[in-house]
Formats: C-alpha cells, sequence, structure tokens
C-alpha cells in the first residue's frame, strides 16, 4: 500500500491518530489525484461536497511530494484555520519536517514606521480612533508577526488600521528608517523559506498581476500551486486585471502628504494649497 494509502485507509493511520476522522473513499480518491498531478504535473479540477475531508486530501499530498508548494484559500478566514489548525495536525502524521509560512497582503500586517507617524494624522484626535491607536502601540511591542488578526478586540474595517498599515503606494520600502524591522519583509522572508506556503486569492492575484505587468513578484517561485474554493476566484481575478481609480485612494494621497508635511515641519503653504485643491 502507498503513504497515501496507510494514512487515509479504513483503520489506517488518520483514523487512529485523529479523533472523529472516519475513512471516506471519496477523499482517499482525491488525495491520489492530486497526488499523481503533484508527480506527473497537468491540471486537476476536482469538486467534491460537503464532508468529504478536502483540505486532508490535498494537504497531505502537498506534504509528502517534495516540492514547493503554493496553496491559496478563498478568505482570510480559511486561511488561518488551514495554517493555524489543519495543518498543524496533520503535519507530523505525515512524518516530514516539512516548513510551512503563512503570507497575506501588506494591509494585513502593522507597519511601524506608520504607526509611529499616526499621531500626525488629523484623524488620531477621534476619541474612538485614539483608543485604538493605544491598544494598537501596546501590542505592537509584544507581537512577533504584527498580523493585525491578532487583535481580535478591534474590528477588521475599523478606521484605525488605513493610520497603521501600508498600501504599495504609500510604503517606503528600502528607504523606510524601520526596514530592518518590517512584518512584511519578515513574511515574505519566511515564505521564501518555506516548502508550503499558504495565501489567499486576494494575494494570489496581485502576484499574478505584478508579474503580468514585469514590476516583481510578492510570492515565492512555486513548483505547484492549490487553489481551495476555486469558484471564488474569478470575482477576485477580475479586481487586479483592470485599472480603477477612486476618490478614497485621492483623499488617501492627501492625508499622506500632509502628515509627511507635518513630520517634516515645512513651512511652505503651497503643499497644504495643492492638498486641499485636490
Amino acid at each position: 500500500m502507498s503513504r497515501l494509502g496507510d494514512l487515509f485507509c479504513e483503520d489506517g493511520i488518520l483514523e487512529k491518530k485523529i479523533e472523529g476522522f472516519r475513512f471516506r473513499p471519496q477523499q482517499q480518491e482525491m488525495a491520489e489525484a492530486v497526488s499523481q498531478t503533484l508527480e506527473e504535473g497537468g491540471v486537476l479540477v476536482c469538486e467534491a461536497g460537503t464532508g468529504t475531508g478536502k483540505s486532508f486530501a490535498y494537504l497531505l499530498p502537498a506534504l509528502l511530494s517534495e516540492r514547493k508548494v503554493v496553496i491559496s484559500t478563498g478568505t482570510k478566514n480559511l486561511q488561518d484555520q488551514l495554517y493555524k489548525r489543519d495543518l498543524p495536525r496533520i503535519r507530523e502524521l505525515a512524518g516530514k519536517g516539512v516548513k510551512a509560512a503563512l503570507l497575506k497582503g501588506r494591509s494585513n500586517y502593522l507597519c511601524i514606521n506608520r504607526m509611529n507617524g499616526a499621531g500626525f494624522d488629523n484623524r488620531a484626535s477621534v476619541p474612538v480612533i485614539a483608543d485604538m491607536l493605544e491598544q494598537v502601540r501596546s501590542w505592537a511591542g509584544k507581537t512577533r508577526h504584527g498580523d493585525i488578526a491578532e487583535l481580535s478586540g478591534i474590528p477588521e474595517d475599523a478606521a484605525v488600521w488605513p493610520l497603521v498599515t501600508s498600501t504599495a503606494d504609500n510604503c517606503l520600502g528600502q528607504e523606510c528608517p524601520d526596514h530592518g524591522a518590517c512584518h512584511l519583509v519578515e513574511a515574505r522572508r519566511a515564505a521564501q523559506e518555506a516548502d508550503i506556503v499558504v495565501v489567499n486569492h486576494h494575494l494570489l492575484c496581485a502576484d499574478f498581476a505584478l508579474k503580468d505587468e514585469g514590476f516583481g513578484e510578492l510570492l515565492p517561485m512555486a513548483d505547484a500551486f492549490i487553489v481551495d474554493e476555486a469558484h471564488q476566484l474569478p470575482d477576485t481575478a477580475n479586481q487586479f486585471f483592470g485599472l480603477s481609480v477612486s476618490a478614497r485612494q485621492l483623499q488617501e494621497l492627501t492625508r499622506d502628504t500632509q502628515i509627511a508635511w507635518r513630520q517634516a515641519a515645512m513651512k511652505k503653504a503651497e503643499v497644504v494649497d495643492a492638498c486641499d485643491t485636490l
């Protein structure tokens, strides 16, 4: 029997080691199809009903494949579940010391430089935002990864996040005075070194768009991609392979310019007048 057969079969390793696990022939069939595709190359489109155990059916073949595999999920919540719950449960059972990494888009990581400058933003004077900013500053001294999902007490759409996270437009890159402590840089470095990298469709499409434009890449080179919840991919792809500009983006540009102007204590009023005009 193959290694996968030992794991998924009736009275197999998974059934013995994981409480509540039950043998499902459809799951084993899917796992073997994924394994074969990883081994031989090509494209596999696989649909399986609820309760089949799709996550295990592609995770274990990926762990056993000895290849660099990028796994993309439909949402950040599923991404966290996959990395923090499913992978740890089965990595030891695979019997391999596989390195795994979680990678999200830059707006999901604390930007130390923007946090330090947030006090110069007029929005920080709003009591509710000021209180959340203090929570962020307190957490910033403790976090290892800087993933804002760790601060579960602050809603994902809270107004404080644009003040303490960066975008591709306002990130200073290697010119940033806090570049050496950047959480995003560290997350990308870990992804480069990992065998399994767990991302989401948003980041996957952002990476494809960058490569398509010839401006580099966000994700490490991989031997294979596994796209979970693939039916959600077209809607996400539509956001990236087109051009758009919004009033919000222009407002963010003027705010960032005004913050930089205040930090530099510039005297020329033309900058402020130009921002007001815009």
